[in-house]
């Protein structure tokens, strides 16, 4: 019977015989294996026929094998493992998890784990439900993990083709303030459309804090409805938090003076395909979609279940707030603004 496995003796015929320059399957016959197999072992490593050695091959298969059947620190410590969960299903990131575990549990390490393990434990699991559960708590939602490519410049493809918007002022125009996000108060603002772009979201996001604010819209996102319930839902904000709005030049905005009018807000317009002059909006759209993901229909979405996500979304810690959460830094600062 034909076996994968190799013990040590085996190892070492096998580079007798690729010194003896012995073919894959004449060697398969003699060591009654399957070609592949053989293959598989000669290449293990970086190896070749010529570099192949037979101790450090079988080294390197025991030390995989160990490792193989060493359990996760995840799986050692049920406590851990029910924190991890929790806040994945939270959508929080690993990278958000390892560092308010890292604060919670300064003094204990056996209740601290790098961001990386995290993603390493979800993606070793097996096919199943588990497994596709876990992937669908991450933002990106891949099947699998790949390098990323830091050489590569990313490109944007989409190129806009509307028309001009009466009376818009450019993003030229906009305070310095803003870019540098020294002072609070501005926003970003966009809508994420829905399954065959019959319903949308509206997003706003506030650059300094990242306070995110999600607008239902369902079916209706003319220029007339996203202007009265963008305005409505800023208008609860403190007056030092509604300084600016920026947008794209998307039709929908069309009615921004009026806007401007209601609510003390000025808008100011990115110009046609930079969607980094928006970056924080789109990042918080990806951010988004982990709860939405295309193809959703926003008229089936209540806004009970909207009022969720906006409720989640500002209430997990961020790596660019230092781990803060949304809410906290927006307190503290009107805090700040009253005294």
């Amino acid at each position: 019977m034909k076996t994968k496995e190799f013990t040590l003796s085996e190892r070492e015929e096998l580079s007798r015989l690729l010194v003896q320059d012995q073919s894959f399957t004449a060697i398969a016959k003699q060591l009654n294996k399957d070609k592949g197999t053989i293959s598989r072992e000669v290449h293990r490593r970086g190896m070749d026929r010529k570099t192949y050695r037979a101790h450090k091959a079988h080294w390197h298969a025991r030390r995989q094998k160990k490792k193989q059947g060493r359990k996760r620190k995840i799986e050692q410590n049920p406590v851990l493992k029910k924190f991890v969960m929790a806040k994945l299903r939270l959508r929080w990131s690993p990278a958000q998890i390892a560092v308010k575990l890292e604060r919670l549990y300064a003094g204990d390490k056996s209740m601290q784990i790098s961001h990386e393990t995290i993603y390493s434990y979800i993606y070793v699991l097996p096919r199943g439900s588990l497994k596709k559960e876990l992937l669908n708590y991450l933002r990106q939602q891949k099947k699998y993990r790949r390098r990323k490519n830091k050489n590569q410049p990313r490109e944007n493809q989409k190129q806009l083709n509307r028309g001009q918007i009466p009376e818009m002022i450019s993003i030229e125009e906009r305070p310095r303030e803003v870019l540098d996000r020294i002072v609070p108060g501005h926003w970003e603002g966009d809508l994420i459309l829905g399954k065959w772009k019959q319903s949308a979201l509206g997003t706003i996001v506030e650059r300094t804090t990242r306070t995110t604010l999600l607008v239902p819209l369902g079916k209706d996102k003319d220029a007339e409805t996203v202007r009265k319930a963008f305005a409505h839902k800023m208008k609860t904000l403190p007056a030092q938090m509604k300084l600016s709005l920026t947008y794209d030049q998307g039709k929908e905005m069309s009615e921004h003076k009026l806007f401007t009018k209601k609510t003390q807000i000025k808008v100011y317009f990115a110009h046609p395909g930079c969607p980094w002059e928006r970056g924080t909006n789109e990042n918080t759209n990806g951010l988004i979609r982990q709860f939405f993901p295309k193809g959703t229909d926003f008229n089936k979405v209540s806004k009970r279940e909207i009022n969720k996500v906006q409720q989640l979304l500002n209430g997990r810690p961020r790596k660019v707030l230092d781990y803060q959460t949304p809410y906290e830094v927006f307190g503290r600062l009107i805090n700040n603004m009253l005294q």
